[in-house]
């Protein structure tokens, strides 16, 4: 009797991004993963994890910090990676602005976030990177819905969205010069609903600030913004205290909450199920200061 199997959604995708990770491991002769501590960023490690085990994986992770990220982000990030026994590279905005390299922003929407850009591309220079892998999904905004799994960058780290490679029946294109890199994100099919589910089969910790909780926050232009030295809170944005949730993580300075009482994975997944705006168009200033402001960072060399 012949009998089927069937893969699950979480099955298929994850079979997906571990093939990726496999095959740009054997093409690239440096690659690196990056690693905020975010939900996005944890899948992947785990992904990069299975991907290579019983074996260590082949290459760090590596974090650029603005020197304005969130404290709990920071120690989980620090935390998980010692236990995994995983080489962590820190790359410093702050440094990059004491050296020159970045020039910071002035005024109440000052944000270190566009920055990070200067100091990623540094980086990726002077180790020698290659390819660099990325949690950043298609189904988060538009213009990382038009990106390819493996994203080539010129030699000044630029992205150029009009001139793309064809990946067809998923066969990636590896072929670079020297100076130039590319970008890896296994998880472009995944949603954000993927994400949370696999983070409950998996039984994946995170940042305690992605379930609700109770902050001091403030209202600017629609966003709860947390009340830190960094959002420079104005005597017009009075302080008030909220029962919170962050849907994504990265500068204190831009990175909004929204209200919630979503306090497990569970109520977090059936909160994701209803929603119908995305993590970054609802809580991520950054992406706000016009239509195309994620491409033409991302044009600049962004994440």
């Amino acid at each position: 009797m012949l009998t089927t199997h069937r893969l699950s959604q979480l099955d298929v995708l994850e079979a997906e991004s571990i093939q990726i990770i496999r095959e740009v491991a054997a093409e690239f002769e440096r690659p690196v993963l990056l690693f905020s501590g975010g939900k996005d960023s944890v899948v992947l490690l785990r992904l990069a994890i299975k991907a290579f085990r019983p074996a260590p994986i082949p290459f760090p992770v590596l974090h650029v910090d603005t020197g304005h990220n969130f404290r709990e982000v920071l120690e989980f990030r620090d935390r998980m990676t010692a236990e995994l026994g995983i080489r962590l590279i820190v790359a410093s905005v702050q440094d990059s602005i004491d050296r020159g390299r970045a020039r910071e922003e002035t005024g109440r929407r000052a944000s270190r976030n566009r920055l990070q850009t200067v100091t990623l591309l540094d980086v990726i220079e002077e180790r020698g990177f290659d390819a660099a892998f990325g949690g950043a999904r298609r189904d988060e905004e538009k213009a990382r819905a038009k990106e390819r799994v493996v994203s080539f960058r010129d030699e000044f780290g630029q992205w150029d969205p009009k001139n793309q490679r064809p990946e067809l029946w998923n066969l990636f294109n590896a072929r670079i010069r020297r100076g130039e890199h590319v970008r890896v994100f296994p998880l472009s099919n995944w949603t954000e609903l993927d994400v949370w589910s696999y983070l409950r089969r998996e039984s994946l910790e995170l940042p305690a600030i992605y379930f609700a909780h109770r902050r001091t926050v403030f209202e600017r232009d629609g966003l709860l913004l947390d009340d830190n030295p960094y959002t420079d809170r104005q005597d017009d944005e009075p302080a008030f205290l909220a029962t919170v949730r962050f849907r994504t993580v990265g500068d204190a300075s831009c990175t909004g909450a929204i209200e919630s009482a979503a306090a497990t994975v569970d109520e977090v997944i059936e909160e994701i199920k209803v929603t119908r705006v995305t993590e970054r168009g609802q809580t991520r200033a950054d992406d706000r200061v016009s239509e195309a402001a994620m491409e033409d960072r991302k044009r600049e060399g962004y994440f």
